[in-house]
Order: C-alpha cells, then structure tokens, then sequence
C-alpha cells in the first residue's frame, strides 16, 4: 500500500517536471524569435533612410543595360514607395541573418551531441556564406550578362526596354533564389556523404543523369534564353564536383563486412553488366 502511493506521488511530480521543461524550451523560444525580429527590424531601420539609394544599387545592372536615357517605370499607385522598402527588407534579412542564425543555434545546441554540434555549426556558416556567394554571382555576373543581351536583341526590333520596378524585383528575387539554393550544393553533397545516405563512388557514377538534371533545372527556374541557363547550369555542375571532392574528408569509412558486401554488390554489377 505504501510503495503504491509512494509511486502515485512520484508520477504527478514527473508530469509537472516534463510540464516545467516543455513551458521552459517554449519561453525561451518566444524570447529568441523576439530577439531574432527585433534584430531584422532595427536593421532595417537603420537602413530604411537609404532605401532609395539602396534600390537604385539593387537596379544598376538593369539600368547600365539601358539605352541612354532609358529608365525604370512604375505601373502601381504604391510600388515606387513599397518596392524600395522590399529591397531594403531583403538586405536588412541578410543581414541580421548571422544573428538570426546564432538564435537558432543556440536554441537547438543543449539538445545536441558534441559530434553534432561539431557537424552542424561548419554547415550552418557555409550554407549561409554559399548563399550570399550565389546571390552575389547573379548580380555581378547573370544579371549584366542578361541585361545586355536582351538590350541588344531589342534593339533590331525597334523596341524600347522600360521594365517596370515591380516586375524586375519579382525578376531579381526568383534568380536570387536560383542561384543561392544552387551554390548550396555543396554542403547537401557533404551532408548526404556524412550520413552515411550515398557513398562518393555512387556520386560520380551518377554525374552524366546530374549534368542532364542541371540543364532542365536551369531551364526551368532561368529566363527562356540559353545564356542564363548556361550561367546556371555550368556552376552547378561545378558545384557537384566540388561538393565530391569536399566530401573525401567527411566520408565515413565501413566495417570489413560492410566493404565486403560493396564489393560482392559491384562484382554482381558488372556481371550483369557483362551479360
């Protein structure tokens, strides 16, 4: 009777201690998703003063395409007040971004072991660096190569290029996006390799059906001419290859008997091949 309630008293206080905890990780995630919005928003009040001068620096390569005396049009009532503040909201992202990122990782750190925490960190910061490096390769490079072209095929047909401000940050952001999750290729080729989820060899037996799946992405997410899908689909392949030859250092390496069956499996393969 009296190991009975001694066992009903205990489990009250275990529910209260999971209870406890759970209301614990949910305070202390309302408090960093506040810190983390509090951090966008004092950015981009800090730059919202030079929204205009930051659109004007997001539009260049558009505007050094123009023909003399070639501008930008507005067709919405609100959209040359609302566009510059999305441009100056995307960079104020950008940059609270770190920050933002160090919330994140704080909050799932306690719950994670050291090999993980060892693993997740480095992927963390090149994700974020890979993405930035993307978006800064369609602006430097993708954008004033497009741009020019479309000026020059434009010009035999006697068509004046006036591109209106709203459509060409739809424009923007939808190559930003493109060009940035493509650079991450990297770190997802090192991440499946790290897992354990593909080995190196089934990597570079695949890379002619990668090569193929690169040009149909870039078709796809690219305007419909050949030089911006080209400019995609080139450093994505690249990418690929990089992303192997990172992934040398992460590859775990298999037991005897798992190395055994690789090669039962490869002999079987090629004898299949044979017939």
């Amino acid at each position: 009777m009296t190991q009975n309630s001694s066992q009903d008293s205990q489990q009250p206080e275990k529910e209260d201690g999971i209870q406890e905890t759970f209301l614990s990780h949910l305070f202390e995630l309302r408090d960093r998703l506040i810190k983390s919005v509090g951090a966008l928003l004092f950015v981009f009040l800090c730059l919202v003063y030079w929204a205009p001068d930051i659109f004007h620096l997001f539009s260049k390569p558009l505007l050094d395409a123009l023909p003399n005396g070639g501008k930008m049009i507005v067709t919405d009532v609100t959209g040359s007040f609302f566009v510059p503040m999305k441009v100056t909201m995307l960079v104020a992202f950008l940059g609270a971004l770190p920050f933002i990122m160090y919330q994140i990782w704080s909050f799932i750190a306690p719950g994670l072991y050291n090999h993980e925490r060892r693993l997740i960190l480095p992927i963390v910061t090149s994700s974020y660096l890979l993405f930035v490096a993307g978006m800064a390769f369609a602006y430097f490079l993708v954008f004033p190569t497009v741009f020019q072209f479309m000026a020059h095929y434009n010009a035999p047909l006697g068509a004046d290029m006036a591109t209106d401000i709203d459509k060409y940050l739809s424009f923007a952001m939808t190559t930003f996006l493109a060009f940035g999750l493509t650079f991450e290729v990297p770190v997802v080729v090192v991440v499946l390799v790290k897992l354990g989820m593909v080995r190196i060899k089934k990597l570079k037996e695949i890379r002619p059906y990668i090569i193929v799946g690169a040009f149909v992405i870039a078709a796809v997410v690219t305007p419909p001419d050949i030089l911006s899908q080209l400019l995609l689909a080139i450093p994505l392949c690249i990418l690929y290859e990089l992303g192997i030859l990172v992934s040398r250092f992460y590859e775990p390496k298999l037991d005897p008997a798992d190395l055994e069956a690789e090669a039962k499996e490869e002999a079987e393969a090629q004898a299949s091949n044979s017939l």
